[in-house]
């Protein structure tokens, strides 16, 4: 099918319309994904059906999917965090996925669900992508109840993200092996960082990523896609889910630019505004 401009049309409209809308109305306190998922609901195939999932709304789909995983990755710093919010945070997602697990089974009694296990890894999932955004508006990134959000998104990201790949991608043949290639692609990624480091040190190397920085090479943006398309590309190839490697590369550039926010705090705008701007 030929990708239509009409289809895509609609959808960068409603990402334009529905924070725009509730800017309007600043007393009503609604993070504008919530209208953006209503509204994506009632133009889609399975209510109106004003549009339909071509070529250049799925690349979109799939593209955006990668970046909030990618951008989740980037802003997860567990080694920041308070060891007594990291410790509540870890029981408060051990209690969750029982809870959910609670809810798998009895779904699967009642005949609704085929896997209770992969229901609860679902219920137990999250986005920091989204939930940060949210945080950051609010004002409450910096305050104990903030930091304690953001430890919990950041544990349930990663552990449902691990066991998604580990139990449920399409290409696997055993856990075991599945394993393996988790533990291959977390290897990969430190010898990237190790291998980036070291470049990153050479005078010339650095000289030549300050000056093209600013320029229209964006030199800095451009690798940090190039990082999430190679470990997306690596992680398909292995049977592992697209979105591990994604997130898996966001983690690698957070240790890359550790002190990117003093360093160069534009590059980290320009990651977000293409982000939550254009794809997410």
């Amino acid at each position: 099918m030929e990708p239509a401009f009409s289809n895509l049309l609609a959808v960068v409209a409603i990402a334009f319309v529905a924070p725009l809308l509730l800017g309007l109305v600043p007393r009503l306190v609604l993070p504008a994904v919530v209208l953006e998922i209503v509204a994506g609901i009632l133009v889609g195939p399975d209510v109106l059906g004003l549009v339909e999932v071509d070529a250049a709304v799925e690349v979109l789909r799939v593209l955006g999917l990668a970046m909030l995983l990618f951008l989740a990755g980037l802003e997860l710093d567990l080694r920041g965090l308070p060891g007594s919010l990291l410790r509540t945070a870890l029981v408060g997602f051990a209690a969750s996925f029982a809870l959910a697990v609670a809810v798998g089974v009895a779904l699967e009694a009642a005949g609704v669900v085929r896997s209770p296990l992969f229901v609860a890894i679902v219920l137990s999932s999250t986005s920091l992508g989204v939930v940060v955004p949210v945080l950051k508006d609010s004002g409450l990134v910096a305050r104990r109840f903030g930091q304690l959000v953001i430890a919990a998104a950041s544990i349930a990201d990663v552990a449902t993200i691990v066991l998604l790949s580990l139990l449920f991608s399409e290409q696997s043949s055993s856990t075991g092996a599945q394993a393996a290639l988790l533990g291959g692609l977390f290897v990969l990624a430190g010898a990237v960082v190790l291998a980036l480091r070291s470049a990153g040190r050479t005078m010339r190397v650095g000289d030549a990523i300050e000056r093209l920085a600013s320029t229209t090479a964006q030199i800095r943006v451009r690798g940090a896609f190039l990082l999430l398309v190679a470990f997306a590309a690596i992680a398909q190839e292995a049977g592992l889910e697209v979105i591990l490697g994604a997130f898996v590369a966001g983690m690698l550039l957070g240790v890359v630019d550790a002190d990117g926010t003093t360093r160069h705090p534009e590059f980290r705008v320009k990651l977000e505004a293409v982000g939550f701007g254009v794809l997410i």
